[in-house]
Order: structure tokens, then sequence, then C-alpha cells
């Protein structure tokens, strides 16, 4: 499979995997939504910041999945949190955020590189989609012109 992860643009997350300071793309949730039982060890995620085109490629190298609760959280955070670009003195920031979620999805991630920008085509996956699988990319890529 091939995945296009959103990103928040104003917390440079992209900028973090470029660098290697972000290791892992968590992705926290309220119920089961994609990636859940869809991303797997060498699968390919494409990462785009919101309202930018996709510019990263990187390898699934492994992939966690946890049903949480609050310590849960807690614990995740503390272990994986800053592989996952979360800077130490932020946990209890992110903890508060998170601590109601109820799945939890860590996605480790390798060889993150720079790519030809491009865009994507979201129809049928919604305007708010942040994770999209595909077989191909190719299926929903745009070339800008």
């Amino acid at each position: 499979m091939q995945h296009v992860a959103i990103m928040k643009k104003s917390w440079k997350l992209t900028e973090k995997i470029l660098s290697g300071k972000k290791k892992i793309e968590s992705r926290w949730y309220s119920s089961k939504i994609a990636p859940w039982d869809n991303i797997h060890a060498g699968d390919v995620v494409y990462f785009k910041d919101s309202g930018d085109p996709v510019t990263i490629r990187a390898e699934v190298e492994k992939v966690l999945q946890f049903s949480l609760n609050r310590d849960k959280v807690k614990e995740i955070l503390m272990q994986y949190g800053h592989a996952d670009g979360i800077a130490i003195q932020d946990i209890q920031k992110s903890y508060e955020k998170l601590k109601k979620k109820k799945y939890c999805i860590l996605v480790f991630l390798r060889n993150p590189f720079k790519i030809t920008p491009f865009n994507i085509d979201k129809t049928g996956f919604g305007n708010m989609a942040a994770w999209i699988a595909v077989e191909d990319i190719n299926s929903i890529k745009i070339k800008i012109a």
C-alpha cells in the first residue's frame, strides 16, 4: 500500500521528518480510522503539509497499534514521544490533548527524502481526510504544471 499523511502545517512536522528529529508518525483517534489495520512494514508514506503539495517520501519500518486508557497514553508518550518529535517539556501538554483518545497508531519511518512535489486528488476520500491509503499513488497524483 501507499499512503498520504496530511500534516498540520503550523506544527512543522514535515521539517522534523526530513531532519530526522521525527522518526515516528503517530495518529491518535477516538475510533478506528485510516490507517488502522491498513498499514504495514514495507509500505510507503508520502507526506504533505495541509494546503501544500506532497514533498516527502518515507518507508514504513514497523507499525504498532494500541487500544488506550489514560495510563497507556502517558506510557506511549514517555516511551515514544521523543522519536515522534515531541520535546520532553511538551509531553504533559500532549497528554492533556490526547488523554481521551481510544486508539493510537505508531508508524516507524525510515529513509525519508524530499521528492519532486505533486498534488493529490482527494475526491472520494473527504475534504477533511488526514490520511489516505491507495494501492498506487499514481491513481490520485496530479502533476504540478
